[in-house]
Formats: structure tokens, sequence, C-alpha cells
């Protein structure tokens, strides 16, 4: 997801909170990083992969929950720290308020923006792992790479091509097969 604009200034969870409903934004440190709407692409990958996880979740009467952006993750109070990841799976209820997600989800998904993949594999990745997110998923349509970055055993950068089916390391017998995604989409 693009920054398209930063300002100097540090912005306040109030200010953050002021902010037009349909602006997207994300504040890393205090700063404040707006991004460009999702693509047609980026949109069907995160539904299908929504879907399935959410399937997973109801058939195994699991306890965790999915949620899909546009949907706050409050990693830090100071510096205010405050993503929006594409998909997250999060376990703890005692973290959701109504309004957010306090603290770290267990899995987060993020779909690579062509605009600006590097806060993806570079900031993302280093906030989320600093922040105990279990598990880091970065999906990449334009390069046809899925990149498994699973904390808790300190497994980084695992590579996988779009025909693979991968298995979801939170769950014990969760498998996304990335073909079917990919036939889906025709990509």
């Amino acid at each position: 997801m693009p920054a398209l604009q930063s300002q100097p200034d540090f912005i306040t969870l109030d200010e953050y909170e002021a902010l037009p409903e349909d602006m997207r934004a994300e504040i890393f440190d205090g700063q404040i990083y707006y991004m460009a709407s999702p693509s047609q692409i980026h949109q069907a990958i995160s539904m299908q992969l929504s879907t399935m996880i959410n399937n997973y979740i109801l058939l195994k009467k699991g306890l965790c929950s999915i949620f899909s952006a546009p949907f706050d993750v409050k990693l830090s109070d100071k510096p205010l720290t405050i993503v929006q990841p594409d998909i997250m799976v999060i376990c703890d209820k005692n973290k959701l308020d109504g309004k957010r997600c306090n603290g770290a989800p267990d899995f987060i998904i993020e779909i690579v923006s062509p605009g600006n993949p590097a806060d993806d594999y570079i900031r993302k990745l280093y906030y989320y792992k600093n922040y105990g997110v279990r598990e880091y998923w970065i999906v990449d349509p334009k390069r046809k790479i899925i990149t498994v970055n699973y904390f808790e055993d300190n497994i980084i950068n695992v590579q996988y091509p779009f025909d693979a089916t991968i298995k979801v390391n939170i769950y014990d017998d969760l498998l996304i097969n990335f073909s079917e995604i990919a036939d889906m989409l025709n990509l």
C-alpha cells in the first residue's frame, strides 16, 4: 500500500479517529501514511482467502475470528502505531473492544500493492514481528509469490509459487491451495 502523503507532525489517537470515514490511513510511530484504494485483483484475492479461512474456522467451531480491511489494529499507544491488515485472524477476544483490535493479531495476510511493495516486505514485516504477530503472509499477485513468515518458530521469508498448497502454521490442519485461487481468478 503506497504512502501517498506523510506529515511530519505526530498524530494522536483522537486525531486519527476524527479522520473522515472514507479516508484510508495507517500510523507508524506517530506518523500518518495515507493509502490508495485496493485494486480489483487485490480485493478478489482477499475475498477468496477470507472465505477459505472463515469456512475452516466455522467448520472447526474455532474460537478465533477473521477480519478484513478496513479494520484497525492498534499495535502500540506510544508511539501510536495503527495498521489495517488486509486479512487478520484474532484468537484472543479480549483484544477486541468493538472498535478495533488492541494488540497483535495471531495471523496476518497482506496483499502487495504494486505502488509500494516495500511497505509489506519491509516496514510491516518489521512491525508485525516486533509487536507479536505469530504468522505473517505476503501475497504478491504481480510476482505470483506467497512469502510466509512464522515468527514463533523463527521461520522467515519462505517463498512459495502461486500453484502451491501452503499450511497455515497457527493451525494443525489448515491448508490453502493457491492454485484454486489462481484458477478462479484466471491468474
